[in-house]
């Protein structure tokens, strides 16, 4: 049997259920611990949210939720066992860290420019996805690789490296962040030239870019997809959602419904002080909330021949076979 960790346990593939591929219940930009008396966490206030986030999650029938914020964003793994505890959700964290544009990168680069940076990497990961997070004994079920817009930086690639490597010892799922849907080819080669199995590889963000051809030539080389971010629109380079559909329908109507996830990379709880958006932008951005692919998204989609089995494979059955690591077929 596959066998999944979430942040209470093993779990069988099978019982994922629905699931949301790519969301964060707390972020913060790297920097957020240096505004602590603006921007204290209060973990009491905090949980009380996020408990009421994860019923409104489940009250559209979600059983899981894959939170793949990097190590150094505020990845809080005894935080997110809590929100299990109290509502029975299924929650997967990760191990990883961010792309270099808004990563944390000091600690790392020091290492690298002394040549010891990619091992440590590789025994970061194997520590965590074998014995637990800093003593927690709560091991995460994906590993999190990013890169930037338009290329893989040699600081990116470390990570890379060390995540396939370690995929290779521990069959772990490997999520990515492509910045505005760029590098989606770039990425799943690079891995698979490192011993990756493409069976387990999930290229997330892709939905950054409005091009069905350029989808497919992630897609064709037997990877995973995410069109991971409804409700992000007009900013950091992302498209409307209409948009997103208009992608996504030719895609489905192709035959690439076993290969496309759905989420919406929302961040339900900033650490430091939360964001604070101007007019304009706060009214486009108004559905960036956990429900509104079931609100909003379904039913276009519904209205466009998208059959209930794709949406289901969409919203579960291909995270069951992203976690059993079964290989896609590959469209001629």
């Amino acid at each position: 049997m596959s066998m999944i960790n979430t942040v209470t346990g093993p779990i069988n593939a099978e019982q994922l259920g629905k699931t949301l591929i790519h969301e964060h219940f707390i972020f913060g930009y790297p920097g957020f611990q240096g505004d602590v008396t603006l921007g204290a966490f209060n973990e009491e206030a905090a949980l009380e949210e996020a408990i009421t986030i994860a019923r409104h999650m489940q009250s559209f029938g979600v059983q899981t939720v894959v939170d793949p914020t990097p190590n150094e964003c505020g990845r809080n793994p005894i935080f997110l066992k809590k929100i299990a505890e109290a509502t029975g959700l299924q929650i997967i964290c990760a191990t990883g860290y961010y792309y270099e544009g808004e990563g944390a990168t000091p600690y790392f680069k020091f290492r690298q420019a002394l040549g010891t940076a990619e091992e440590e990497i590789y025994e970061m990961f194997k520590k965590e996805l074998t014995e637990g997070i800093a003593g927690t004994g709560i091991k995460p079920g994906v590993i999190k690789l990013a890169s930037s817009k338009d290329e893989i930086t040699e600081y990116e690639k470390m990570f890379f490296r060390a995540g396939a490597r370690i995929q290779q010892e521990t069959g772990a799922v490997i999520l990515t962040h492509t910045q505005e849907g760029t590098m989606g080819p770039e990425q799943v080669r690079l891995l698979i030239e490192n011993g990756a199995d493409p069976g387990k590889i999930i290229i997330g963000h892709m939905c950054g870019n409005t091009d069905p051809e350029y989808h497919k030539q992630v897609l064709d080389q037997g990877v995973r997809i995410g069109f991971d971010r409804f409700g992000i629109q007009g900013m950091v380079g992302a498209p409307f959602d209409q948009e997103r559909v208009q992608t996504l329908l030719p895609l489905l109507n192709a035959g690439y419904e076993d290969q496309i996830l759905l989420a919406h990379d929302t961040v339900n709880i900033w650490l430091g002080r939360p964001p604070v958006m101007p007019e304009q932008a706060a009214k486009i951005m108004e559905n960036w909330q956990p429900g509104h692919i079931f609100t909003n998204i379904l039913p276009q989609l519904r209205e466009n021949g998208v059959s209930e089995t794709q949406i289901d494979k969409m919203l579960g059955g291909n995270a069951v076979g992203l976690f059993k690591g079964s290989a896609v077929k590959v469209i001629s």
